[in-house]
């Protein structure tokens, strides 16, 4: 706790989360791309670190001080980049070994299955990932494109 206490105080003592947003978002500006193509680019890279990282709401806290003001800045709504977060995160949460309740499921798995490994449930279930993954991606991409609001809309 000690080294994560320090990690987030000396990120927001050396404002680097709004230099990254800042200088992300005009570097994607000048790409051109799309709100729904920013998203589901932000949904990979969650996916990604999600591999690295177990628990969410650390990622959370260190992923949203930069990701929500620089897609801000390109016009995304703070609730896509949640929306978005989460369907990175969630789709990918039973092929981390670093998600908690992994064990759990590999000892159930056992019960069934004598010769399950962390290697086998992970094969096992990625699928189950990628399926997930990409069906929520496109409902995302259809919500949005349809224009229909992620909140109350204030």
């Amino acid at each position: 706790m000690f080294f994560a206490a320090q990690f987030v105080h000396y990120f927001a003592w050396s404002n680097i989360g709004p230099v990254l947003s800042i200088s992300g978002a005009s570097a994607l500006q000048g790409w051109g791309a799309d709100s729904v193509v920013l998203l589901m680019a932000f949904i990979a890279v969650t996916a990604v670190i999600n591999l690295l990282v177990g628990s969410m709401s650390a990622k959370w806290a260190v992923m949203a001080p930069i990701f929500v003001p620089m897609l801000a800045l390109l016009g995304i709504p703070a609730e896509a980049t949640q929306a978005a977060y989460r369907i990175g995160d969630g789709s990918t949460n039973i092929i981390t070994p670093l998600m908690p309740y992994f064990p759990v499921v590999l000892a159930f798995m056992q019960r069934y299955q004598p010769n399950m490994n962390v290697g086998s449930l992970m094969a096992f279930m990625l699928p189950y990932s990628l399926a997930l993954l990409i069906f929520w991606s496109v409902a995302l991409a259809l919500w949005l494109a349809l224009g229909w609001p992620l909140g109350p809309g204030l």
